[in-house]
């Protein structure tokens, strides 16, 4: 009847699986715990063919002590301090005068442990013609698969597809349709009129001229077709299907840095650089020994036995590298205006803590 809105039934979206079926992925030797998206978890390096190299004592250790820094170095770090305070008047950095300094040297230990881990998943893409080669022979076991050569000490990953693992199958998200039906139109093709409501007439008996009287208007996200392409296989209907093999290195570090009673909070030195006096880098390192601070040789010899035992059950020790550094600390004790204040002079940037100093203003910026 003319006039009246041809309503076409909303179709119900199919939804796809999400993830695709373990059915969709062959049975790989060397690879049978490996899953989608997920991994399979960081496999453990097979054992070595040949005995590792045994730590060997690390360099003849240099003397440990280094000279404190001089009067005028800590004021003129002192002066640099307050003049980048735009709230700081440089009176006590000129003009107070320095009563005693007394040196905290402090030592930090760090121990790095360069790793590669290996974990695999299935992954999948688009079939392009890109070469099938499952079964074509045995894949290569996860840490068999060449890798490029590592930078030590820098993180770093590679993600690669393992050899003989690629072979194609169907869409499991539009069933090999390589088409999905429309969301905005729930694969009608054309939806309710926005300006007619779906009633087909605006003012009483007229027309809506938008939609020609129909009630319904095509679809602009599919054009009318009801169907858009898939997403999962780009239109291609069939699928790549591989395992990935991700290979992770990682500089695993760690520091214990000796407690000083100098009243300069510990976090402060992290933020800057020491003196180096000792550096020994190994395949496996041998625990120190030998340095005047025993808590020092403690701390060093309980990082390099825990990380060997921890690094070596999920993944592979490429190389440790053990340092040790002087970190000047210097208490400086000043009189200003009749009254005494302190300030501290750190690391080899010397830089300025200087929690109480005497002379500040708020400023407004406007």
């Amino acid at each position: 009847m003319e006039g009246q809105a041809l309503l076409a039934p909303p179709a119900a979206a199919p939804q796809g699986p999400s993830a695709p079926p373990a059915s969709m992925f062959d049975s790989m030797p060397g690879y049978e715990g490996t899953l989608a998206g997920g991994g399979g978890g960081f496999l453990p390096p097979p054992m070595p063919a040949f005995p590792v190299p045994q730590p060997e004592p690390g360099p003849a250790q240099p003397s440990w002590n280094i000279p404190s820094i001089s009067e005028d170095t800590a004021r003129g770090a002192f002066v640099l301090f307050a003049s980048s305070k735009c709230c700081y008047n440089s009176g006590p950095a000129k003009d107070g005068v320095i009563t005693r300094m007394d040196a905290f040297n402090t030592y930090r230990y760090r121990l790095e442990t360069f790793t590669e881990s290996r974990s695999t998943e299935w992954s999948h893409e688009p079939y392009r013609d890109q070469p099938v080669d499952a079964f074509a022979q045995p894949p290569p076991g996860p840490w068999d698969v060449p890798a490029k050569a590592p930078t030590f000490f820098v993180d770093d990953q590679q993600i690669m597809k393992v050899p003989y693992t690629s072979s194609t199958k169907p869409c499991h998200v539009c069933v090999g349709m390589g088409r999905r039906p429309c969301k905005e139109c729930a694969g009608a093709g054309n939806k309710v009129c926005w300006v007619c409501n779906g009633s087909g007439f605006r003012h009483g008996d007229d027309r809506c001229l938008h939609c020609s009287g129909r009630g319904r208007e095509n679809c602009n996200r599919c054009q009318g077709k009801g169907s858009m392409q898939c997403e999962t296989c780009h239109g291609q209907q069939q699928l790549l299907v591989y395992i990935n093999l991700t290979v992770k290195w990682t500089n695993n570090s760690e520091n214990y840095v000796v407690e000083q009673s100098s009243g300069l909070q510990a976090e402060h030195l992290s933020k800057v650089s020491g003196k180096e006096l000792f550096r020994d880098t190994q395949y496996l390192v041998y625990p120190l020994v030998g340095f005047p601070d025993p808590t020092v040789v403690n701390a060093a010899q309980r990082l390099v036995h825990d990380h060997q035992g921890k690094y070596s059950r999920t993944s592979r020790i490429l190389q440790q590298r053990q340092t040790i550094e002087l970190i000047p600390v210097t208490k400086v004790t000043y009189s200003w205006k009749g009254k005494s204040h302190i300030y501290f002079v750190y690391g080899n940037e010397f830089t300025v803590n200087a929690d109480d100093y005497p002379a500040t203003c708020c400023c407004t910026v406007m």
